[in-house]
């Protein structure tokens, strides 16, 4: 997108603990990005990212569940906990208005369910006394908690322009397109009343004229009719419409237009699976992905239809026409397909996409065949023609309607999918790269193949199929030529370490998980707010792409897949001083989901402006405000050395930040890090040491995938990327959230350590030495760790292991080192140990070995500030 202004050392938002709160209305202004005529202030930039991540949602479990807070720890969880609970804070009522002389003032009442029952009083104005012009919300409004899909790094806006526009505590928002919502929102199923001049849609903080059914846009204050929708004798009758009573509704067509009409059959597994297999693997690596084969067929619906396509020198499309045996028709894998060989494929005999039930034995059979690689070639020079396989899984996808007239052929279903199974490079054929290095012309044949194959991609997006590439092994893959094809095409590349466990659930994770597709996101805001950046898995939409209004500034974005797995980061600065006492902020998605009809989904919130920056720092969400401020940073560490810079950054933000809003220590020089900012602060440290900058990852390839898997992640996952959950395991199957530092690897318990696309299960050496115990334990944290992360894609790592082996390093280097605190930081940061018995106190100080990382206080005192 264009590029706007940004601010210095890639500063950016922050937040606060999710505390219950109430929705409230906001003024906010989108930039205009592609819009001609849209020129009230410039666009921001968009940086598209482009890897889905998984969401952990389960509506029942306690709130800490991904370390979003809700006010005072829980002590004992005997089951996961759930998603975060975000509420709004409760604001001061709407200030009235005029529009003419004509209209009386507004009367306030709750959307929620404490509607006063009574009729608002009639105000008389001249001869006019029908005319009420009627504010749908107030400060006691429906909670936003009730959403998870619209977050704010702060719950109140500054109304100092240079205050609000700090950099290092910036402003922004993170918005789930397709997540999911609980309770469900309201459906609609009728057009939306939009306003004629920006495009904004009506909602619960419109005032409306009860007479004339007129409503005023919260965005621009323009008056627009409802076609005699909203006349109504009171306010009590409007409850009665969704859009006017809930901050959240889907407005739903389906194809078909028939009025209340949603097909509930399993339609959307009518939409093509393709796998890709890669057939120069070794005995080893063969063999566990012949498990993981079979274990998706028998995981798949009786209606899901497959195809199944082998890559090497050539390839191989297999035929499930013939039940007898494995049969494949054979294309040479050096060049793309000829328009008369993929002809010739398409309208011949084979059957190359069939459903389970009719072909399930048959896909068994053919997985079964498959035989280890016979050469004595090294695993990255073996040829492998995997672009020439991909562009045959979009033929075969696309089949016959291909070559006929638009319209005659509709293929059902949402978004097809194409899942690639790698063990090596691409090497051979169209996009590939040489089989070493070394090679004289590799800078320019790299560049060629990262052109193809975002092409390539950009070609499946256009046809509605998703490419996600599941690579596994020891041979590198070499990332940065595979990752533009997954990227363009909206799905993703995950790095596993073999073809087991783990990468037999992504594969299943993938094939399963909805996509809704032809996505646009709207983001429109009060004047006062300008859109700077937007981070995550989309691209500047095309004015002919979306409907125009004469005056709409909205953002427009081009999603590349509407998934629960993603996230857009944005970053906000006011304009100018705020004089009205709330701003407004609408998201807008509009896509097709996978039962083929047309969904916009709706967003408003609205959040109180303050003068006070104390209030305002008490109402910033720590956790939100982190994940932005590392999508911020995250973008700009493109490789190993950039990431040694942005933790640099990181530094100088908790230094201005203390200079900022922090206070004088007396008699001193230094600054006090906010007390209010406590949580963000660790969240930082976190960040800094973790596996997006710090040390932990050692290969490129790892850093790249985990870097851009980040940038597009939910809210949910993005945080656990940033900061691991610690969860100590306790008798009775319970466990303790405790802060994640290294004093909680005590030698009689076990601790589960959630770090995203990792767990940790790490048992202590007392406690591995009473095998009754031990086994107990580690059964109830992998359950845990199971049920915590059942939702989310890509699926973690799993790893169990006992103090003091090699393998526990990974667990500890995720820790923060306070054992090199005093003991009063140690029991201030850690109660836990109050319960310790002096022996226990002394043991658990022994096991610890010395090393050079900086506690979490030591590094910032080592700023010359003091931690809150």
């Amino acid at each position: 997108m264009a590029n706007p202004p940004q601010p210095s050392l890639g500063y950016s938002v922050t937040a606060s603990p999710s505390n219950p709160s109430t929705p409230q209305p906001e003024k906010n202004s989108v930039p205009p990005t592609m819009l001609p005529g849209a020129s009230r202030f410039p666009p921001p930039k968009l940086h598209q990212d482009q890897i889905p991540s998984p969401s952990f949602q389960n509506p029942k479990l306690l709130s800490p569940a991904n370390g979003f807070k809700t006010g005072s720890p829980v002590p004992h969880l005997s089951t996961p906990p759930g998603p975060p609970v975000f509420t709004s804070p409760v604001r001061p009522a709407a200030v009235p208005f005029r529009t003419s002389p004509a209209t009386p003032q507004p009367v306030a009442f709750s959307s929620g369910s404490t509607l006063p029952t009574s009729s608002p009083p009639h105000f008389s104005n001249g001869s006019i006394e029908s005319q009420h012009q009627v504010p749908l919300a107030t400060n006691d409004s429906t909670p936003f908690e009730e959403s998870s899909c619209a977050l704010f790094s702060a719950r109140k806006v500054l109304k100092q322009k240079k205050l609000a526009n700090v950099p290092s505590l910036g402003f922004g928002a993170l918005f789930s397109p397709g997540g999911e919502i609980s309770p469900g929102p309201q459906i609609i199923q009728r057009d939306p009343h939009r306003c004629r001049s920006c495009g904004a849609y009506a909602n619960l903080y419109c005032k409306i004229l009860l007479g004339s059914g007129q409503w005023q846009c919260v965005i621009c204050q323009k008056l627009n009719g409802s076609e005699g929708e909203y006349v109504a004798p009171s306010k009590e009758d409007l409850r009665n419409l969704p859009e006017l009573s809930s901050p959240i509704v889907d407005y739903v067509q389906t194809g078909n237009k028939r009025p209340g009409f949603i097909p509930v059959s399993d339609s959307r597994m009518s939409a093509p699976t393709v796998l890709v297999i890669d057939e120069c693997l070794d005995e080893t690596h063969l063999q566990h992905l012949q498990s993981s084969l079979h274990a998706f067929v028998d995981s798949l619906p009786p209606t899901a239809r497959i195809g199944i396509i082998l890559y090497g020198r050539t390839v191989s499309v297999y035929d499930f026409s013939e039940e007898s045996m494995a049969s494949a028709d054979v294309l040479p894998g050096d060049k793309s397909p000829t328009r008369e060989s993929l002809k010739a494929l398409i309208y011949g005999t084979g059957v190359y996409l069939s459903p389970m039930h009719a072909s399930k034995e048959v896909a068994h059979k053919i997985f079964s065949s498959l035989r280890p690689f016979g050469l004595n070639i090294a695993e990255a020079s073996r040829d492998r023609c995997l672009g020439t396989a991909v562009e045959v899984a979009l033929a075969i996808i696309q089949g016959p309607s291909a070559e006929m007239s638009r319209g005659i052929i509709k293929r059902a279903g949402g978004n097809s999918r194409i899942i690639v199974c790698a063990g090596g490079p691409n090497t051979y054929g169209p996009g590939s790269v040489p089989h070493s290095f070394s090679h004289p012309n590799y800078p320019h044949m790299e560049k060629t193949a990262l052109k193809w194959m975002e092409n390539l991609g950009r070609e499946a997006h256009r046809h509605n199929t998703v490419v996600d590439i599941l690579c596994a092994g020891t041979c590198p893959v070499r990332i940065p030529v595979l990752q533009p094809l997954a990227k363009a095409s909206g799905g993703v590349l995950v790095l596993h370490d073999d073809f087991g466990e783990a990468f037999g659930v992504n594969l299943q994770r993938a094939a399963s998980r909805a996509s809704r597709f032809h996505g646009l996101l709207e983001i429109r805001c009060s004047d006062d707010i300008l859109i700077t950046q937007v981070v995550g898995p989309g691209e500047e939409a095309h004015v002919d792409s979306h409907e125009t209004f004469k005056n709409d500034n909205a953002l427009c974005i081009q999603m590349l897949s509407v998934e629960e797995t993603q996230s857009f980061a944005l970053s906000m600065e006011t304009k100018e001083d705020i004089i009205s006492d709330c701003v407004f902020f609408q998201f807008a998605v509009q896509y097709t989901n996978v039962y083929q009809a047309d969904i916009s989904r709706v967003v408003t919130v609205r959040l109180p402006t303050v003068d006070s920056v104390s209030a305002y720092l008490e109402s910033v969400q720590d956790e939100v405000a982190a994940i932005l401020m590392a999508k911020r940073t995250l973008l700009r560490a493109k490789n190993h050395s950039d990431a040694m810079d942005m933790r640099g950054t990181i530094d100088e933000r908790i230094k201005d930040i203390a200079l900022k809003f922090g206070s004088l220590v007396p008699k001193s020089k230094l600054h006090q890090f906010p007390k209010e900012l406590s949580a963000l602060s660790e969240l930082l440290f976190h960040l800094r040491r973790g596996p997006l900058l710090g040390s932990i990852v050692g290969h490129e390839d790892e850093r790249s995938v985990l870097r851009n898997l980040f940038l597009n992640a939910s809210s949910d996952l993005s945080l656990r990327m940033v900061a691991p959950r610690c969860l100590m395991h306790r008798e009775g199957g319970t466990f303790e959230e405790l802060p994640a530092y290294d004093l909680a690897m005590q030698s009689d318990t076990a601790v589960v350590l959630d770090h995203g696309t990792d767990v940790f299960i790490w048992l202590g050496a007392e406690l591995a030495a009473d095998e009754g115990r031990s086994a107990a334990a580690l059964a109830a944290c992998r359950t845990l760790a199971e049920e915590i992360t059942e939702l989310r894609f890509p699926a973690p790592r799993i790893l169990a292991f006992k103090e003091g082996s090699s393998q526990a390093r990974y667990f500890v280097s995720r820790l923060i080192p306070a054992h090199k605190d005093p003991p009063y930081e140690q029991e201030a940061r850690f109660p836990q140990l109050r319960s310790l018995t002096i022996e226990q106190r002394m043991k658990l100080k022994s096991s610890f070995i010395h090393f050079d990382d900086p506690s979490f206080c030591e590094w910032m005192r080592s700023l010359k500030v003091v931690p809150p």
